[in-house]
């Protein structure tokens, strides 16, 4: 009987590291599925509408352009611009995303005719007032993360997998998110939940009305991210995708900025 016991505890240890590499390795999975998913995609360029809603839900709404670029070697580039209003037109960030290391940001202030450099401990705030943080701007690099299985959940009826996802970076604004991904749609992301520093709730991220681009990439028409903390939204409504734009690297470079349209 004493045997018995004694063998219990490490019984239980062995267990628990098999549940632990279970979860790693089937979360790891996903993510790569999702990753060679969406690779291929090579350029594009959008049109959408951020409508910002405070705490009252009093709304104000900015017109935007982006520009991307996929990069195999390393990670995306993507410009935004503001288009609209006035008070922030010209306005555009510049992101390299890498998979390793901290990402490259600058943004570019008209009413200063400055770029700035965004430095990595600042990439966690807001980004132009919205809810969406500077490093929520960055391509999902499977790199820059760790990964757990969750579980599977069901979501908007689709049947999902959830898996925690874990900054590599230790300037990250979170400390982890659950992604709820689609397999059957070609792995595209549903939904997020973003947890703070201190593990709390802190936003979700909705994908709303995919559209299927090439016969094979999905992206989303609305991006709505909720900030539970502070009662405020940003919806983000694509109004266009052009994919095979002709970008090149040239057009995602610091000198860019200042005459981006």
């Amino acid at each position: 009987m004493n045997t018995i016991m004694k063998a219990i505890p490490t019984i239980c240890l062995i267990i628990g590291a098999i549940t632990i590499s279970f979860a790693q390795n089937k979360g790891e999975q996903i993510v790569e599925a999702y990753d060679e998913a969406y690779t291929g995609w090579e350029n594009y360029t959008s049109t959408s509408v951020m409508t910002l809603t405070n705490q009252h839900g009093q709304e104000s709404q900015r017109k935007l352009k982006g520009k991307n670029l996929e990069q195999l070697e390393d990670g995306d580039k993507s410009m935004i611009i503001f288009q609209t209003p006035n008070d922030v037109k010209g306005t555009a960030v510049l992101t390299f995303t890498h998979k390793e290391g901290p990402d490259d940001q600058w943004l570019y202030l008209p009413s200063i005719k400055r770029v700035k450099r965004i430095a990595s401990n600042n990439k966690s705030g807001p980004f132009v007032g919205s809810e969406f943080a500077y490093e929520d701007l960055s391509s999902q690099e499977i790199e820059k993360y760790t990964y757990d299985y969750v579980k599977s959940d069901e979501f908007n009826g689709n049947s999902c997998e959830v898996v925690l996802r874990d900054p590599v970076d230790p300037k990250s604004g979170y400390k982890y998110m659950h992604v709820w991904y689609n397999p059957s749609k070609n792995y595209r992301i549903e939904k997020i939940v973003f947890y703070d520093r201190k593990g709390s709730k802190f936003k979700t991220l909705l994908y709303k009305k995919y559209g299927l681009f090439k016969e094979k990439y999905y992206y989303p028409g609305i991006l709505e991210m909720t900030n539970h903390q502070s009662s405020k939204k940003t919806t983000i409504e694509f109004t266009n995708y052009t994919f095979d734009a002709g970008l090149t690297d040239t057009d995602f470079n610091q000198a860019r900025l200042k005459n981006a349209r």
